[in-house]
């Protein structure tokens, strides 16, 4: 192995930078080249990539998003596409590629696997919902940031008798909301896995009003039956239902960014090293993982088309704690 590439894909994640610079510095300290992919696999197939030296990559560690950029590219799904990307890793004379992402960016890899070239993938996704890693790269420090939120907007809704909706990223997965829920002390948590009618959660909010409590929290995973917006419209036909005076609040992109936090710094080193490791023993076509306290590997083909499940046990605390 002489040379290899790394791009970052997808939705960016804080500590993408801390794994970028793990495995540029990391394959350098084999004797490698590392080149570096702009804009994810629409750099693959434009040619746009470039060596990287360990001093390009010093003062990202603290850094949220990505310095090499992502974008989405339709092209890549076709197999032309994907050709195009292999003969332009071949033509820089590539020999293996680090792709560092979610479950989209996972299958890309999978898909240039399958066709015979070597890669690596590192699990990075502030959803969580990446089979082969128990906790992937940005999620401490997206539910961090969400968490602020809450006990800010707790705040604020005790003052004035209020009920807050607080939508959270995740896609359809509900492990961030459902954390964040907990780590907040929500009076109710809404799931894309755990069908909730409006009513139902009219109940618990006006049971909670009757108790006196003086606000209450709904977090809403965005990929939920019902969003906070059409939760919210229900409550606005519905207003004697509820008690307390309702306001919405979306975080949307907001948990993306910023600065990554501790964990999220060592995990991504971590992976970063280890998707270099696993390329100097030989693997190919693996996600690099969090998996009970260690560093592991997943076949790609064990990733893909998957979502992992949340726990039914958290989700029922969640529902005895809120009482």
């Amino acid at each position: 192995m002489k040379r290899i590439a790394v791009l970052t894909s997808g939705g960016d994640a804080p500590g993408m930078n801390a794994a970028i610079r793990a495995v540029v510095r990391t394959g350098i300290g084999r004797g490698w080249e590392v080149f570096g992919v702009r804009h994810g696999y629409a750099g693959l197939i434009s040619g746009d990539m470039g060596a990287l030296s360990a001093r390009d990559v010093g003062g990202i560690l603290q850094r949220g998003g990505t310095i090499l950029g992502s974008a989405r590219s339709a092209e890549f799904e076709t197999v032309a596409g994907r050709e195009k990307a292999i003969r332009n890793l071949n033509i820089q004379g590539i020999e293996a590629l680090v792709v560092i992402g979610g479950n989209g960016s996972q299958t890309g890899a999978h898909c240039l696997s399958q066709m015979g070239f070597p890669v690596v993938g590192v699990a990075s996704t502030i959803d969580n919902d990446l089979v082969g890693s128990d906790i992937t790269i940005g999620v401490d420090t997206a539910l961090n940031i969400a968490l602020e939120a809450i006990d800010r907007l707790k705040t604020t809704a005790s003052s004035h008798q209020r009920a807050f909706l607080i939508e959270i990223m995740g896609r359809h997965c509900g492990y961030l909301a459902l954390m964040a829920a907990i780590a907040g002390g929500a009076e109710a948590v809404l799931l894309p896995e755990v069908d909730t009618e409006p009513e139902a959660l009219a109940k618990e909010l006006h049971a909670a009003y009757l108790r006196g409590k003086p606000h209450a929290l709904v977090v809403v995973a965005e990929g939920a039956k019902y969003n906070a917006e059409a939760m919210a419209a229900y409550f606005r036909t519905h207003k004697e239902q509820c008690g307390f005076d309702l306001r919405v609040t979306t975080l949307g992109h907001v948990q993306r960014g910023g600065t990554p936090g501790a964990f999220d710094r060592i995990l991504a080193t971590r992976l970063g090293n280890g998707a270099t490791e696993a390329l100097a023993r030989g693997e190919r076509g693996v996600l690099v993982g969090f998996i009970k306290g260690e560093i592991m590997t997943t076949p790609l083909a064990d990733v893909v088309g998957k979502q992992k499940p949340l726990d039914p046990r958290l989700v029922d605390m969640a529902g005895v704690l809120a009482k």
